[in-house]
C-alpha cells in the first residue's frame, strides 16, 4: 500500500462518517437551539429539559434515515473492498 492509497482511504472514511453524521447532528443542534430559546424566553431553567428532545428528535431522526445511512455504508464497504481485492493482486 502507498502512501497516497493510505490518505485515500482516509479521506474515504472521514468524508463518509461526516456525510452520514452530519444529518443527525444538525436536527440535534437546530432542537438544542429551539428549546434553548424557550427556555430563555420563558425563564424555564430546568437541565433536563433539553435531554428528552434532543434525544426523541435524533432517535426520529435515526430510524427515518436509517434506509439512506445504511445505502451509503454498504456502498463504502463495497468500495473498500474491491480496493484492497485490486490492491492484493
Amino acid at each position: 500500500m502507498t502512501e497516497e492509497l493510505i490518505v485515500e482511504l482516509m479521506k474515504e472514511v472521514f468524508y463518509t462518517t461526516f456525510l452520514i453524521l452530519l444529518p443527525i447532528l444538525g436536527v440535534s443542534l437546530v432542537v438544542g437551539i429551539t428549546i434553548s430559546i424557550f427556555q430563555a424566553a420563558t425563564s424555564i431553567q430546568e437541565m433536563t429539559l433539553t435531554f428528552v428532545p434532543k434525544i426523541f428528535a435524533t432517535v426520529i431522526t435515526i430510524i427515518f434515515l436509517m434506509p439512506w445511512m445504511l445505502d451509503k455504508i454498504i456502498a463504502f464497504t463495497t468500495k473498500m473492498l474491491t480496493m484492497f481485492i485490486t490492491v492484493l493482486k
